[in-house]
């Protein structure tokens, strides 16, 4: 049996909160509801009241409530509610958690859940949920599910949209299982262009005896990535598509922002760094992109990919970049150069072929890292290239064992 925490705006929602539980119950789980609400008294009684989940942060809910500012009160339980979910999770009392809300509600829950392990079971049932869902999903595992009319009450529609939500809870915290594994785990940052070059280095890994997990570099990809290099659970970094860095220095739409490439200096763990896809800023479909870019040189990838072709002057910056994010790293680093080609279409022949553009970015790394640069007259794509870059992240490995005795 597990328990399931309904957390929400029970002032508003208790109704619909309520509903959730009962139907958690009856697949034989526990439900503990708890209240974030700020408005008139729950209409429901709550497990954890909201004046807990202040306290727990250390707010003033009177001096809030007194105050009458319903955007001060919202933002405050942004604050705490992470703080009570977190520990109830840490403390093994809840196994899954499900919120119903407009837009205050799911800003509060969704918080909260952002505070919870990836893995942990999290479903949001919200108005919000078929727009934008970015801000409120993060790099985190958030399921959003459409409410599809507001959550106003019971009714015929209501009713199904909520069972089926309540189910879907129930399924996943039924459906956990041991994630624990023996093998050394290894990062790597993959784009469509790198594919067949990080797909490669995932067999020779997984043959080696390691777990691989890749990343897309789509903003949220490398920024998923970082953290979970923060986290301490990785022993290797395959960090062969470095392409958001294009996106954060020219405006293109994929940035992970400036903070990517930070996670290996400030914990510790062997890397092998590729310029991959450095060719390439994102935009969306053509009439996307900024007028200041009209006269660029552009390649449709599909419908609702326009990728541009970096300049000489911005690769020369982006290789700066990759050699002084490297330069910090406190464990060994290498920075692996494919010279024939940095995607599928930079190669010779392809579209974003340009000779003057990779000698910028080739010569700024080398005149500015002080770590060791390897170049191959190979293009990223390359089992050659891929084999030599597995090869140097199991030597770095290797050399940063603790003796055995």
């Amino acid at each position: 049996m597990a328990t399931i925490a309904v957390l929400g705006t029970l002032d508003s929602k208790g109704e619909e909160h309520a509903f959730v539980a009962d139907f958690i119950r009856a697949r034989g789980h526990e439900a503990l509801l708890i209240d974030v609400g700020t408005g008139s008294a729950p209409s429901v009684r709550p497990d954890i009241t909201r004046e807990e989940v202040a306290n727990a942060a250390g707010l003033d809910l009177m001096g809030l409530l007194g105050r009458g500012n319903r955007g001060e009160c919202v933002a405050a339980m942004c604050q705490a509610a992470p703080i009570t979910l977190a520990a109830l999770a840490a403390a093994g009392k809840i196994d899954g958690v499900i919120s119903l809300g407009g837009g205050g509600g799911t800003a509060i829950a969704t918080a909260a859940m952002r505070a919870l392990p990836l893995g942990f079971p999290k479903l949001m049932v919200s108005t919000l949920a078929a727009g934008n869902t970015a801000a409120y999903v993060d790099i985190t595992d958030i399921v959003m599910m459409p409410s599809i009319t507001d959550i106003a009450g019971i009714n015929r529609l209501s009713r199904k949209i909520f069972t089926h939500a309540a189910g879907a809870i129930c399924g996943m915290v039924e459906a956990q299982h041991e994630t624990t594994s023996d093998r050394p785990l290894i990062v790597a940052s993959m784009f469509g262009n790198t594919t067949a070059c990080v797909m490669e280095c995932k067999r020779i890994l997984n043959e080696a005896g390691y777990e691989v997990l890749i990343f897309a570099a789509t903003g949220t990809g490398g920024r998923s990535m970082e953290a979970l290099i923060g986290s301490g659970m990785v022993a290797g970094v395959l960090d062969l598509t470095t392409t958001e860095w294009a996106d954060e220095l020219v405006g293109g739409i994929l940035s992970a922002g400036p903070e990517r490439m930070n996670a290996v200096a400030q914990h510790p763990v062997p890397a092998v760094i590729a310029p991959g896809c450095l060719d390439m800023v994102n935009f969306g479909e053509p009439h996307t992109v900024p007028t200041k870019f009209a006269d660029r040189q552009f390649y449709f990838h599909n419908p609702q990919v326009t990728l541009m072709r970096t300049t000489p002057e911005e690769c020369h910056q982006l290789g700066k970049i990759i050699a002084h994010k490297l330069n910090s790293y406190a464990l060994p680093a290498v920075i692996m150069i494919p010279k024939k080609g940095i995607s599928v279409i930079s190669a010779e022949g392809q579209p974003f072929h340009d000779p003057r553009a990779d000698a910028a970015l080739f010569g700024s790394i080398r005149a500015e890292a002080r770590v060791p640069v390897e170049e191959l007259d190979e293009e990223i794509n390359s089992p050659i290239f891929a084999n030599a870059c597995v090869a140097r992240l199991l030597e770095l490995i290797d050399n940063t064992k603790p003796p055995t005795h």
